[in-house]
């Protein structure tokens, strides 16, 4: 007989909190953790958490705890659900040449937060994509809390679906034909907002 687990809520953590053990302090905190673990800014899981968070607040949703298991990632105040891909030309390692940009647009299978496991057909679920590029091509200056380095690009689901060359990926210069052009995140709301929801 399977148990059933409920899920774990997840409060925002202040970074303060100790690691402990036996009823003692042990010295280190839960911001020692963050420092350790996320300060490559250009790894590329740590990188796409951080092109999130940039659209997040740029729309003004950047609150409670990001949800690592839901269909997409943000939803804006008026309810339109917007998925973030991320990539960058520089990577921290040493690279022969810059990277080539290309993002995923794969279709998934939703996860069923209340009774496990995954449903339905794979599709896109967001009623939007916004592709963020860390466009700066100097290492020695490259910071990605710089949001002047990111261009933005921003497409309708709808037009992804309809996207003849590939199920799974695509290319700057169809993205750039597909959305119309790039825009700065002081134009990224607005532009998010001007599209209708499926």
């Amino acid at each position: 007989m399977k148990t059933k687990l409920k899920g774990i809520t997840t409060s925002p953590k202040k970074g303060d909190e100790k690691f402990c053990a036996n009823n003692k302090n042990l010295g280190y905190t839960l911001k020692d953790f963050w420092i350790w673990s996320v300060s490559d800014l250009m790894s590329n899981a740590t990188r796409g958490r951080l092109a999130e968070f940039i659209v997040a607040k740029a729309l003004g949703v950047a609150k409670g705890v990001r949800n690592e298991w839901a269909a997409y990632d943000l939803k804006t105040p008026r309810g339109k659900k917007v998925e973030v891909k991320s990539a960058a030309y520089l990577q921290s390692w040493l690279q022969d040449d810059y990277s080539t940009i290309q993002f995923s647009i794969r279709k998934t299978k939703e996860l069923d937060l209340k009774k496990g496991g995954y449903r339905g057909k794979p599709k896109r679920h967001a009623d939007v994509y916004v592709f963020a590029l860390l466009a700066h091509k100097d290492k020695p200056t490259v910071n990605p809390l710089n949001i002047n380095q990111w261009d933005f690009y921003v497409v309708p689901t709808t037009d992804l679906n309809k996207y003849p060359r590939s199920e799974s990926s695509i290319t700057l210069k169809s993205l750039d034909t597909l959305s119309g052009g790039k825009v700065n995140y002081f134009q990224l709301a607005k532009k998010i907002n001007s599209i209708k929801k499926r």
